[in-house]
């Protein structure tokens, strides 16, 4: 609240001195006998508390466009800007209910669902970022398939799926402000910040859905290129190994090989033999975090250009020949959908990569 008002007085006198304009100095008394009137205007200031969100639990039904879709998806969408270390705590503790009971976080929601949404702390909304232009003509050329249903792109290493964790864009968020006009772009599954290839986007959702039914019912064949130091040896054609989401004390996420973890395979070929390394051909049977990177340095084989997860003799080989990245390439994708029919999508090696393959065949 503001105080704004003028206070009427006699001409030539300073309220402050209480002298005239000549200098001539009056008494107190004689000054306030020259004032005629104050008045004050009240005026009711917004406050910035009128500009919070209303606290308060809220009941959401689930719409038909939603069903299918999990639990911690569905909630990082209607509560933007919440960490998900937040949004998890509030799963674990019961804070977030569905028809009023505990439900995990991968739980699959159903049309006409009932979720309670505790009143959680959202930062005020910012304008998006500007995302650099050459980011959309790289993508735009990355195009791979597209009809109306869905798009494919050939994601480049070094730019994540969407944006979080300190990093203000992602592929989804780019492919939003490329297609202003597009009603609907959800991502169908993710791929590493530094892993290259094929991702699928749906641009329906019941195609998100029907999607999802088939990466859950193992449906969707999805094929990487990786290379590794050393000989892939034949005999190591499955791994199998439970794994474990960790998270340091820097709060970067590891994941570890561990009896507690989540049962994950993956199979491994060997596609070619090069000078002191192995291109290899991976094809996870379930989809964990990390997965394929785990369980190669599993198998005694760290994927070359590993940040993470390579070792000593890696990170050597990879120097000497010259790799300033992740050597891991989503190659090829095969599924069908009802309208679009089977569909076999292939995608190349970047330059980058295909010039240390040459550099080995030598």
């Amino acid at each position: 609240m503001r105080l704004v008002g003028r206070p009427k007085y006699s001409p030539g006198v300073s309220i402050f001195t209480g002298r005239h304009q000549g200098g001539r100095v009056q008494s107190r008394r004689s000054l306030y006998s020259k004032w005629i009137k104050i008045t004050w205007v009240v005026v009711q200031m917004p406050s910035t508390e009128d500009k919070k969100p209303e606290k308060r639990v809220r009941h959401l039904t689930v719409e038909a466009d939603d069903s299918g879709q999990r639990l911690d998806n569905y909630l990082m969408k209607q509560l933007k800007g919440v960490p998900r270390t937040r949004l998890y705590r509030a799963l674990r503790k019961g804070e977030v209910r569905v028809n009023k009971g505990r439900a995990k976080p991968a739980y699959r929601l159903v049309a006409g669902d009932v979720v309670r949404i505790p009143p959680l702390h959202q930062p005020a909304p910012s304008d998006p970022a500007k995302i650099p232009r050459h980011i959309f003509e790289q993508l735009t050329a990355r195009i791979v398939y597209e009809d109306k249903d869905l798009l494919v792109i050939d994601k480049p290493s070094g730019l994540a799926v969407h944006g979080g964790s300190g990093l203000s864009f992602g592929l989804i968020e780019s492919l939003r402000q490329m297609r202003p006009d597009e009603r609907y772009l959800e991502l169908v599954h993710r791929l590493d910040r530094d892993t290259s290839g094929l991702i699928l986007i749906a641009r329906r959702a019941p195609v998100l859905r029907e999607l999802h039914r088939q990466l859950r019912e193992k449906h969707i064949d999805k094929r990487y290129l990786a290379l590794v130091a050393g000989s892939w040896p034949r005999s190591v054609s499955l791994v199998e190994a439970p794994l474990q989401k960790n998270t340091l004390q820097s709060g970067e996420r590891m994941v570890r090989v561990s009896r507690e973890g989540k049962r994950a395979l993956t199979e491994f070929s060997i596609v070619e033999r090069l000078r002191g390394a192995t291109l290899i051909e991976a094809r996870p049977i379930t989809g964990r975090t990390h997965q394929i990177r785990v369980h190669a340095r599993h198998a005694g084989f760290p994927l070359l250009g590993d940040a993470k997860y390579s070792d000593d003799r890696g990170e050597a080989f990879a120097r000497d020949i010259g790799l300033k990245r992740l050597f891991l390439h989503a190659a090829m994708l095969n599924f069908s959908l009802p309208e679009s029919g089977q569909l076999s999508l292939e995608a190349p090696l970047d330059n980058d990569l295909e010039n240390i393959l040459r550099k080995l065949r030598k």
